[in-house]
């Protein structure tokens, strides 16, 4: 096949999701622009350092009493008065964009990072800190808390960061795996929402922290939905993708007139069946909306291929990701993985 052919038909960009096994802020930028020429529409700072296992991170900001004993809580006191917002720290997130911006830009002065790529701030909707922190009985309580300050610190990012260097994206993990616990296919109580009905809790929290409101429609929005990625393995794997077309949908119409910009899907290294894609049938998406799937496994070019054919053959238009972020990824998988989204893909022009 010709380079002219092979472009032609491969999937137009790379999309990296937001954690990536190297050293610094810095390296990132320099070393994944060089892997990737033209290939990106925006670039995360990799979540180095204390990020590196996603939202770990974040079990400081919550009171002792109120975080998982597994993870180092306290019992709660008795007659304890309840919490309110004071007792949730601030998340940070906000603090370590805005870090990461001015290495980012420095790198654009001197051309490592090309122009008219964006700086990606990757962010876990706020459930996610609650539920995988603390103690079921208090989620109730302390969702708005740490929602308030999760909004908090995406008004400090929109503030503080040029609309037109910005890309933001949400990452929903435990609305997934609480939508599958309320389908029976993923039991464990600690994935049980203290809300119900579930899609419609979902989508509330969504809309709440998407509202073009608060993040203006010049700031680029995407939707990284994810199965989890514990020890390299999903929570729970998905039996195809009709949950998280139906949960894509929801959101392109909740979230109105919002856009979306992108929304990204996750492929495990056995799916190249039909089946599994069959349900994009059903994405209606607008027409500046952007499909990733994550196809790309490491050490694995010729599988990664054969899954893009056969998600060819049910959708004609998408970029490629890893199935989830690579905070966790051993680093010598990184140079692989980096070479086969580059391999399969074709350019996209800023």
């Amino acid at each position: 096949m010709s380079t002219e052919s092979h472009q032609s038909t491969s999937p137009s960009g790379i999309l990296l999701l937001g954690s990536i096994p190297l050293s610094s802020t810095e390296e990132v930028f320099h070393k994944i622009p060089a892997a990737l020429p033209d290939r990106l529409f925006s670039i995360p700072d990799g979540e180095t350092g204390i990020r590196d296992n996603y939202i770990r991170w974040q079990v400081d900001s919550f009171p002792k009493e109120a975080i998982h004993h597994f993870l180092g809580g306290t019992d709660l006191p008795t007659n304890h008065p309840g919490f309110t917002l004071n007792d949730i720290k601030p998340t940070r997130y906000d603090t370590v964009a805005l870090e990461s911006y001015q290495t980012f830009l420095k790198l654009l002065e001197q051309e490592v990072i090309p122009p008219g790529v964006r700086f990606q701030v990757s962010l876990p909707l706020p459930l996610n800190c609650v539920q995988g922190h603390t103690r079921a009985e208090l989620h109730a309580q302390l969702d708005p808390l740490y929602e308030q300050r999760m909004i908090e610190s995406v008004q400090s990012i929109i503030q503080n960061i040029p609309a037109h260097d910005l890309a933001l994206q949400w990452d929903v993990c435990f609305e997934v795996t609480a939508l599958e616990n309320e389908r029976c296919r993923l039991p464990d109580p600690f994935f049980k929402p203290h809300f119900s009905p579930v899609m419609e809790g979902v989508l509330e929290r969504i809309q709440r922290v998407s509202d073009i409101a608060l993040i203006p429609a010049e700031v680029p929005l995407g939707f990284h939905l994810c199965y989890g990625d514990l020890g390299h393995k999903h929570f729970v794997e998905p039996e195809d993708l009709s949950l998280l077309v139906e949960l894509a949908k929801n959101i392109f119409e909740r979230i109105q007139p919002r856009p979306v910009d992108w929304v990204h899907m996750p492929v495990p290294k056995d799916r190249d069946d039909v089946a599994y894609f069959e349900p994009l049938k059903r994405l209606k998406m607008g027409k500046d909306t952007k499909l990733y799937l994550g196809v790309v496994h490491a050490h694995d070019e010729e599988g990664t291929r054969r899954r893009i054919q056969t998600a060819k053959s049910v959708v004609s238009d998408f970029g490629v990701a890893t199935e989830c972020g690579m905070g966790r990824t051993p680093a010598e998988e990184l140079n692989s993985i980096l070479e086969i989204s580059r391999n399969v893909s074709s350019p996209v022009w800023l």
